[in-house]
């Protein structure tokens, strides 16, 4: 009788091998890690903000050069925007007739002088004779009043003398100050007279400037009442040096004082006008420039937010404060004023909390992030 073999292939038990290790398992999902950013806690520390006001410059002297006769330019020895000295030459006019009035002057002095000695002569003669009873006493006092009447016609003719020489100094023009020359409207020639309508030149005193500015009045009651002292100049001479900021963003080099604020409101602006006081031992600031005043202020417990975390909705800033589960939320800020790269903030954050500090653009409400704590020095010093 026959045995009948039967012989398996191994590949149908391989293939359940692999069925039973892949099958019935299930999936697995992989969990998703929040993303790292930065935060900071906010701390109440020292601030300084800066106010910045329009300002008008002009020299602590301003003069306007006029003549004060008539006559024809003769001669200009300065230029335009030169340095000029107290006493320095400026121009010079062609007057002929002063020079013919000092003459003339001169001459009636000559014939006053001449009527006074002939008087005197005349009192002289009389005086014996009325002394011997020759005449009449009349006679003498005739000659005394002829001769208080020549003195009095020869002081006359002194002060026309000097009269006429005044006028003739007029014709050489000096400055009055040191300072700086402006335009030069009139060139040689030109025929000027006391009823000209613009100034020969204009000699500006900048060795120390004038910055005029003005603060609305809330500005002010605000200003004024954070100043010490008890009156209003009490109070001007306790505020900081201020800074003259220029036309190019520059900082004039030295620092300035506000020494004066109006007693009136303007009715039509309500602003308060103020006055700076600056040294410019370099010129470099000239009369009729336009600047900007800037007033620091200390704040000695301030709630600093940098910039670069905030952003704007319809013109309301935000910030994303950290809270449970480390899940973020908008916040909106009141803020005072700027501090350099940072924001003073009045309400909406308290000293304690968590802030997101960078990379807030890629934030949603309720999302959890991995918090990454840096120290405020290190966010305050990298803006």
């Amino acid at each position: 009788m026959n045995q009948l073999k039967i012989v398996l292939s191994p590949l149908p038990f391989l293939a359940l091998l692999i069925l039973s290790s892949c099958g019935g398992g299930g999936t697995k999902t992989t969990k998703i890690q929040p993303k790292t950013y930065t935060v900071m806690k906010l701390t109440q520390r020292k601030a300084e903000i800066n106010a910045d006001y329009p300002a008008s410059i002009l020299g602590i002297q301003n003069i306007e050069i006029r003549p004060k006769i008539d006559g024809y330019v003769e001669n200009i020895y300065v230029d335009e925007g030169v340095s000029v000295k107290r006493g320095q030459l400026l121009f010079s006019i062609n007057a002929p007739q002063y020079e013919q009035d000092v003459r003339t002057a001169e001459a009636n002095i000559k014939i006053a002088v001449a009527d006074v000695n002939a008087a005197q002569m005349q009192v002289e003669k009389v005086k014996p004779i009325v002394e011997k009873d020759i005449v009449s006493p009349f006679e003498l006092k005739s000659a005394q009043y002829t001769l208080e009447a020549k003195q009095a016609a020869l002081a006359q003719a002194k002060a026309a003398l000097n009269n006429a020489k005044t006028n003739l100094s007029y014709t050489t023009i000096y400055s009055p100050a040191n300072g700086v020359i402006g335009v030069l409207p009139y060139k040689i020639g030109s025929l000027i007279s006391s009823t000209t309508v613009n100034p020969l030149t204009t000699v500006s005193n900048i060795e120390s400037i004038y910055a005029y500015f003005s603060i609305n009045e809330r500005q002010g009651l605000d200003f004024f009442a954070a100043a010490k002292g008890g009156t209003m100049q009490q109070k001007l001479t306790t505020l900081p040096p201020v800074i003259l900021v220029l036309a190019n963003g520059t900082q004039l080099a030295t620092k300035g004082k506000v020494e004066t604020a109006s007693g009136l409101i303007n009715a039509q602006t309500g602003a308060i006008n103020m006055r700076a006081t600056f040294k410019n031992p370099s010129g470099l600031v000239r009369s009729g420039s336009s600047a900007i005043v800037r007033i620091p202020t200390i704040i000695d417990t301030a709630l600093l937010v940098p910039q670069k975390s905030t952003y704007q909705i319809q013109g309301k800033l935000f910030v994303y404060v950290v809270g449970a589960a480390n899940k973020v939320k908008s916040q909106e800020l009141k803020v005072r004023a700027s501090a350099g790269q940072n924001y003073v903030v009045q309400q909406g954050v308290k000293a304690g909390q968590l802030i997101v500090v960078d990379g807030i653009s890629s934030l949603r409400e309720n999302m959890q992030i991995n918090p990454k704590l840096l120290s405020p020095e290190v966010v305050y010093s990298n803006p």
